[in-house]
């Protein structure tokens, strides 16, 4: 085993910050892109849909195959460290590359443009969080000590939101650019890209992976798929965690034109609504956290969804900046909710394979579960085209006669039926106990390492 032991446990701030880094680059590509392409460059909603289901079925292949690889990597460094300091920088080239398409590209040109970098930026993405979700239950074994390092890390998800959200739209169309043109986006790529490759590395260096978690045995491609595959609680947690992820990935690609056209303000002002609604779950995360600790995450995740599923409700109705704003606050308190509780219930269904499967394949199953996250680009991609059908929106230089009503459906009915779905659904989720609160373990004194398979016990 090439492995090291860890000279000391991973400070939860070291390992939360990396979710800083993370969330920058991806945050930025899904809140600007519809701004960016259709509404500034012109790529029309048929053509974003069409790019975005062709890459879920990539993205269906090519997630496995990274989470699989990842797991058999064995080096002095640990598995999940290389990784990271090399997708971190490779991400941000391809951001940078997504928001500098030439010009004097238009029609198929810039299908093609837009097609390959977001496939590109989905890819590393992908390789970045399965590889940094994949230390969480393992750096962290006990939920009360889980709930509190994601808790941190959900904190710096929203500053990192604040960034790549609620500033973004002022350095792209104030600072560095205008609302017609396209120089900001690419200039504030780069400091983005900059930003986020640091802190990136940063976590990755200061990581203590658990060498206990790299037994010889090295997991298989097709069994593990299959193996996957089979385990019903992939499926429950899987569809219902993307009822949330869908919802919030129409909030965070349609909110820059929900303030443009449904609230008739400048983009700008997207700063407030998208400020507020952050600094509400950034506060709400310590409360949702401490009732984590008492209540469970499962029982704690089930209210968050019903309260973001009413939060839509709201925000539809609202008719001017401060309604809006109020009205977000609201969707404010049911996210940070999510937040805090759904890894902490996937991290529930990690710990419950590897206890019954005698190997820590992290990596292959939260690149399973990336496949449901990957649903979004398809279903943003499908709501965006139903309202050519529905509403005549079919591009900045096409709005249709009502784009303001347009967007409300995409900001909120469509999130609220979601949601709603989602919040009944959870009913019917249950899983057990993490390993190490069964097992009355600690980080300190770890759990034997689990059985590798002898010649006369078949792998799995």
């Amino acid at each position: 085993m090439t492995a090291v032991a860890p000279a000391a446990r991973t400070p939860p701030w070291r390992y939360a910050v990396g979710m800083f880094g993370t969330s920058i680059p991806i945050n930025m590509i899904k809140g600007s892109v519809i701004l960016y392409y259709v509404d500034i460059l012109g790529l029309d909603v048929r053509a974003y849909g069409i790019v975005m289901t062709v890459y879920a079925v990539i993205d269906a292949i090519d997630n496995p195959v990274l989470g699989y690889l990842s797991d058999r990597t064995r080096t002095r460094f640990g598995r999940r460290r290389p990784w990271l300091v090399v997708a971190a920088p490779l991400l941000a080239a391809s951001m940078i590359a997504f928001f500098s398409a030439p010009a004097s590209l238009d029609g198929v040109g810039l299908v093609l443009w837009f097609a390959v970098f977001a496939i590109l930026c989905e890819a590393f993405d992908s390789v970045l969080n399965a590889n940094y979700g994949a230390l969480l239950p393992e750096l962290f074994p006990r939920e009360r000590e889980r709930a509190v390092a994601n808790g941190l890390r959900q904190g710096f998800q929203l500053v990192a939101l604040v960034v790549s959200l609620a500033v973004t739209p002022v350095l792209t169309t104030g600072v560095f650019g205008t609302e017609e043109t396209t120089s900001g986006f690419t200039t504030t790529a780069i400091l983005y890209g900059a930003l986020a490759s640091a802190v990136i590395v940063l976590m990755a260096l200061g990581a203590r992976e658990n060498p206990r978690y790299a037994t010889e045995h090295r997991p298989r491609l097709l069994a593990g798929v299959a193996d996957i595959l089979r385990n019903p609680l992939f499926w429950k947690v899987g569809l219902v965690g993307a009822c949330y992820g869908v919802a919030m990935a129409l909030v965070l690609s349609g909110v820059q034109l929900y303030v443009r056209y449904s609230l008739g303000l400048a983009v700008t002002n997207a700063l407030y609504l998208q400020g507020a609604v952050i600094l509400v779950a950034a506060g709400g995360l310590v409360v949702w956290t401490r009732v984590v600790r008492r209540r469970g995450a499962v029982r704690t995740w089930r209210v968050a969804y019903a309260v973001l599923a009413a939060s839509f409700v709201v925000l539809f109705f609202a008719d001017g900046l401060v309604p809006a704003i109020l009205a977000g606050a609201l969707v404010g308190v049911g996210w940070s909710g999510m937040l805090a509780t759904n890894d902490l219930v996937v991290a529930r269904v990690l710990d419950d394979d590897a206890a019954s499967r005698g190997e820590h394949r992290e990596g292959l199953f939260l690149s399973a579960f990336g496949f449901f996250g990957r649903l979004n680009g398809v279903l943003t991609g499908l709501a965006l085209t139903s309202l050519g059908i529905f509403f005549g929106y079919n591009s900045g230089d096409d709005p249709g006669q009502d784009p303001g009503l347009a967007f409300r459906f995409y900001l909120c009915v469509y999130p609220f039926v979601l949601t709603t779905i989602g919040a009944i659904a959870s009913r019917f989720v249950d899983v057990g106990a993490p390993t190490a609160d069964r097992t009355e373990s600690s980080p300190e004194t770890p759990m034997p390492p689990p059985s590798v398979p002898t010649a006369q016990e078949p792998a799995p």
